[in-house]
Parts: C-alpha cells; structure tokens; sequence
C-alpha cells in the first residue's frame, strides 16, 4: 500500500509539469553546434590526398583518383568519392585530417532507408547534401582557429 501511494504521489506530480517531447517531423530538430552529422563534400577541393580514408577507422570511405588530365597542372582529379553509411560512425576524423577542407560536416541526421544498398553514398550525393553545413569546422572550439 505504502509503495502504490507513493507511485501515485509521483504521477500526480508530474502530470502539472511542462511536456518536453518534440512535434518531430513536424518541427525539425535544432542540433548542438558542434553536432557530428551527415558529411558534405566538395569534389573541387579535393586534392586526392586520401588522408580521410587512412584515418577512418570503420574503413566506410573509399577515395581514389586519375592523373589531372591537363598536363600542365600536377597532382590527381578526383575520380570516386564514396561513403558507406552503413559503418559509418560519424566520428568527425576525416574532416579534421582535409587539409583543403573538401569534406566538413553537417548538421543533418537523417539517414533511415528501407534497404541497406541505399546506405552508399557518393560524390553527388554528398555534394548535394548542402544545407546545415557546420559554420565552426575544424576549430576544436578554440577562439582564435584550430591546428590549422
């Protein structure tokens, strides 16, 4: 009896106070600034360099490129960028690597598919994916710039 009367003094309590769910999808979430989500990538300042694909540590990205078909510029064109969400961790680690900044993070989570074949991102895909783009890249929160 003592256990029941105190269960009802705690529904009782709670029924008075404000809600706190969310309407979503209705009203989109508002993520943390430094929220890790979704990539972006940029296939134009991309030099090849395949530091993000060495760091990852789930090996979800694969990078590779041709020689620059004009024989006056050096270094390689980007040839396929892809991304396999699907082990993806979205750990942060191949942004903070690029050293031209070609992928940043997002602000964008939603990832849900039926099938597991639509997980496989690619360049295109992630080019598209342009909205929510994270302001403070590769700062690691200091006031005056990051390692860079």
């Amino acid at each position: 009896m003592k256990g029941m009367l105190k269960g009802l003094g705690v529904t009782l309590k709670t029924m008075g106070t404000k809600k706190v769910t969310y309407e979503y999808p209705d009203v989109p979430i508002q993520m943390p600034e430094r929220f890790r989500g979704i990539q972006y990538f940029d296939p134009e300042k991309c030099i090849v360099c395949n530091q993000c694909a060495r760091i990852c540590p789930t090996d979800c990205i694969t990078l590779t490129g041709k020689p620059n078909p004009d024989p006056e510029k050096k270094g390689k064109v980007i040839d396929t960028f892809d991304v396999n969400f699907e082990i993806c961790i979205l750990c942060d680690l191949c942004t903070e690597v690029c050293p031209t900044e070609a992928i940043v993070m997002t602000n964008n989570f939603e990832l849900a598919a039926y099938s597991r074949d639509e997980l496989f991102k690619d360049r295109e895909w992630l080019f598209d994916n342009d909205t929510n783009i994270r302001l403070d890249n590769n700062n690691i929160g200091s006031p005056k710039g990051g390692a860079k």
